[in-house]
Formats: C-alpha cells, sequence, structure tokens
C-alpha cells in the first residue's frame, strides 16, 4: 500500500470513528414547529399532491367523520417541522454535526432512501409539533450506483405541547461523492452511446393529414361524417352514405380496452419493450389501434378505462393509452369486504417538472435537487428528482383513494429504488397482504405498495390501515 493510499485510508478510518461517536446523540431539546398545524398549508399539500381526502379539507364532512374535525394528511408529519427555506437561527446547523462532517470530506451531494413513518393519531388544527431526532445508525463507505458515500439513519420523534406521541419517523440517506458511481463510471467507459435505430413514422397522406395535425395540437381528431358516422383509420368515401365530403370532430380522448396482445417475438430496436398493442373503443363508438403504456400487462383488462397520452418518440408525437386513475372512493370500505389477495388498480402518475417542484415546496423541502435543475446536475444527477417526502405522500394519497375517506394510515414505510425524473410516468400498484382485526369493532389491512417508471422500481414498502367493521 503507497503512503497516499495508507494515509486515505486512515483517514477514512478517523472519520467513520467520528460519525459513529454521534450515533445515539439526541439533537438538542424538542423544537416546536415554526408554525402550527394550519388549514393554507393543509391545503398547499392537498393540492400539489392532489389528495383530495375531504377529512382534510372539508369542514362540513370532517365534523361528521370519525374524526369529528380537520385532520392534516398523515404524511405531512414531518413537513411541520422542516426548517424552511431561510430557518432561523435555533433551527441552523442543529443536530446535523454528522452531516457537516461528511460535507467536509467531500461527500456533498445527498438522496433519501429509506422512510418509515409510525402515527400513533392524526394532528388537528392549531396543534404545535414538537420534533426531537438522533442519529442512530452510520454505515461504512458504501460504494453505489450513485457514489461512494455513508448511509445516515437518524429517528425522529414528534409531540404536541403537552408532550402527547403523535408519531415517529425513521429516516436513511446517503451522502455521497458526486461522480463516482458506477452509473458515472460506466458511462466513462463505455464512451458515448450508439445511436438507436428510430421507431418508423407514420405516413402521412392528404387524407390522414388532419389527424396528426391534431396530434400536434393535442387532440384526437376522428374522421366524421354528416350522416353520423365516424371512422377510423380516415377513408376517402364514407361506407354508409357514400359521401365523399368528409370531416372531423375532436374525440374526448378516453375509451375502454377492447381487446389487447403483447408481441414478444421478434423484438425490434427501435421499440420499447414490454409492448402492449390494444384496440381502444373509443367513449363515441369507434375504435384505434394503438399503444397501451404506464402499465404492466397482467394488469391490462377487457374493459379497461384508458385516456389519450400524446408521447414523443424519435421526434414525433404519437397518440397512445394509459390506465384512467382510479376514482376517489367516497365511502370507506369496511374490514369485512377486503380480502388478502385483493388487488388495487394502477393509478399512473405523469412525473412533470411542476409535480416535483410543487411537492416539494409542499413539504417544506428546499434542497436544490427537487427544483434547480442546474444545481441538481451539479451534484451528479441528470435533472431534478423527486424528493422522498412526495413519495410517502403519493403512497398515502393512492391507498386512502382506494380505501375511502375515513381509512386511518397507522404506518407508512418505503425504501426508494430509481430517481423520479421529469417527463416520466410512475405507476402505483398494491395488494393487500394481510388483516388482522383490532378492539372497537375495526380491522387493520396491510397492502404492499410500489411506484415503477420506466427505470424500474421508484418505491417499494408496506402500508398499515385502519377501517371501520361490523360492530364499529
Amino acid at each position: 500500500m503507497s503512503e497516499g493510499s495508507a494515509e486515505d485510508a486512515a483517514e477514512k478510518v478517523a472519520l467513520l470513528e467520528s460519525l459513529r461517536g454521534d450515533v445515539g446523540k439526541v439533537m438538542g431539546a424538542p423544537l416546536p414547529a415554526r408554525d402550527e398545524v394550519n388549514q393554507a398549508m393543509i391545503r398547499h399539500w392537498s393540492d400539489a399532491m392532489e389528495d383530495f381526502n375531504p377529512c382534510y379539507i372539508d369542514a362540513d364532512f370532517a365534523a361528521k367523520s370519525i374524526h369529528g374535525e380537520i385532520v392534516a394528511p398523515p404524511a405531512m408529519l414531518n413537513a411541520w417541522g422542516m426548517a424552511g427555506l431561510h430557518p432561523p437561527a435555533s433551527y441552523r446547523n442543529r443536530g446535523v454535526e454528522t452531516y457537516a462532517k461528511l460535507d467536509a470530506a467531500g461527500y456533498t451531494s445527498v438522496v433519501a432512501t429509506n422512510s418509515e413513518h409510525d402515527y400513533a393519531r392524526y394532528l388537528k388544527l392549531g396543534e404545535t409539533v414538537h420534533g426531537a431526532g438522533r442519529v442512530t445508525d452510520v454505515s461504512e463507505e458504501k460504494a453505489t450506483a450513485l457514489g461512494t458515500g455513508h448511509f445516515v439513519t437518524t429517528v425522529t420523534d414528534y409531540t404536541t405541547e403537552s408532550g402527547e406521541v403523535v408519531g415517529s419517523m425513521t429516516f436513511r440517506i446517503l451522502k455521497f461523492k458526486p461522480g463516482t458511481g458506477r452509473m458515472a463510471a460506466s458511462a466513462d467507459e463505455a464512451g458515448p452511446a450508439k445511436p438507436r435505430p428510430t421507431r418508423p413514422k407514420p405516413g402521412i397522406s392528404r387524407d390522414t393529414k388532419f389527424f396528426w395535425d391534431g396530434i400536434a395540437q393535442g387532440e384526437l381528431r376522428i374522421q366524421s361524417c354528416e350522416c353520423g358516422a365516424l371512422h377510423h383509420p380516415p377513408m376517402v368515401r364514407c361506407p354508409k352514405c357514400g359521401a365523399y365530403d368528409l370531416g372531423w370532430m375532436v374525440a374526448s380522448g378516453r375509451g375502454k380496452v377492447y381487446s389487447h396482445v403483447e408481441p414478444v417475438h421478434p423484438k425490434i430496436p427501435s421499440f420499447d419493450y414490454p409492448l402492449i398493442v390494444g384496440l381502444i373503443e373509443l367513449e363515441e363508438g369507434t375504435r384505434l389501434l394503438s399503444n397501451v403504456v404506464d402499465v404492466e400487462e397482467e394488469f391490462v383488462e377487457i374493459g379497461m378505462d384508458v385516456e389519450l397520452s400524446i408521447q414523443e418518440c424519435n421526434g414525433v408525437e404519437l397518440p397512445v393509452f394509459r390506465p384512467v386513475r382510479p376514482a376517489r372512493r367516497e365511502t370507506t370500505l369496511r374490514f369485512e369486504d377486503v380480502e388478502v389477495g385483493d388487488r388495487l388498480a394502477p393509478c399512473p402518475i405523469p412525473i412533470t417538472p411542476t409535480l416535483i417542484v410543487s411537492t416539494a415546496i409542499a413539504s417544506r423541502d428546499y434542497q436544490d435537487v427537487h427544483h434547480d435543475r442546474d444545481l441538481a446536475i451539479k451534484r451528479g444527477s441528470p435533472d431534478i428528482f423527486m424528493n422522498i417526502l412526495t413519495s410517502s405522500g403519493l403512497s398515502s394519497r393512492y391507498v386512502t383513494d382506494w380505501a375511502g375517506p375515513e381509512a386511518v394510515l397507522k404506518n407508512l414505510r418505503i425504501r426508494l429504488g430509481v430517481p423520479n425524473y421529469p417527463y416520466d410516468t410512475m405507476t402505483m400498484y398494491g395488494e393487500v397482504s394481510d388483516k388482522g382485526q383490532v378492539a372497537s369493532g375495526r380491522g387493520v389491512v396491510t397492502l404492499k405498495v410500489r411506484g415503477t417508471n420506466r427505470m424500474g422500481h421508484h418505491l417499494t414498502g408496506t402500508i398499515d390501515l385502519e377501517l371501520p367493521g361490523d360492530g364499529a
């Protein structure tokens, strides 16, 4: 071992010893949140997450609910105690000596990897949350795809002013050196990427130009005749009445899967696989052949509700269809109506820059990698990416939309995989994996959830929900 490498090794050992010396230390007395639980922040969260559970925003409904009044979304638990963009002096550098040491050693990039929430009860308007955290673990230096770094785990307990425990959060992040990951090394070794064969472009004629002009403007145009007949693909002459003077109408873009198939061989390099081809029956009555996207083939069913999604492919905008977001249940499922093995309907969530930025701000997370593309790239990311607080919030929305407004979250435990970058789609999937009776006629069901994008699993985890039952 060279003298330099021996010095590096000694420095790493000393750093790890110093980091682990912080384990178990309480980050000072519990700090009160900067603001009490309030309707404005709840509404901001609900708008950004598109989580419109009436227990959060409808005073009349909430008063008649199991809660008896407005409550805060449970996944907001740690948002109340976030320091914010310009924190007061009492918040600055509080309990983050571990992070400061890692920054000084060059581990300047950060990504959250795990979040586990436990909810004793939901927070109510006017309450002030107090949070006290501690470092519980620091890993040895690990080589990851993102970079070389240390995993740091913290636990924060949340209480009210009176000291009542309302919840806790176990949080794990990776602090890593930018540019040291396997992805960066692979890209350097591979050199310039080989150009991918382009997907064949559609043939556009005088008779079909109106259709493709519509797609370019975000419209699904279907050929129509004065006799009321609709045609797709477009025709020169109406087969119903014989007319040649044909026009078009704008379809709603919604329909159902009439039939579908998944070609598997031979694979064509210019197409993405799995490739699901669907015959879509539009609301207007005609059918259209297209691709079904943002859903795994095993979840595609005859009669599935789908909607138009215009996607760019090799410089061409193409009309494809994805599942419709499941409607929010207005009444709450009963424990007896749920069985182990029940599957939740897939829920596609378009990952737009607006979603990433607005939800990060709604959760009071001002890490630049979630809203500043230039700084995100500087820190080793190809773009801004979704924060784990949003992933938690969307997971909570998914299961309560399925179960109903008075389903009560008991805990939420997720682990992140690949990032959610802009212009992708994350599709949520869920399944009931367990159920058990509790007191007062209520029962708890355990849901396995996952969110998948084009790169793989963004999140995997479990959520426990309490549902009303016989005698509740």
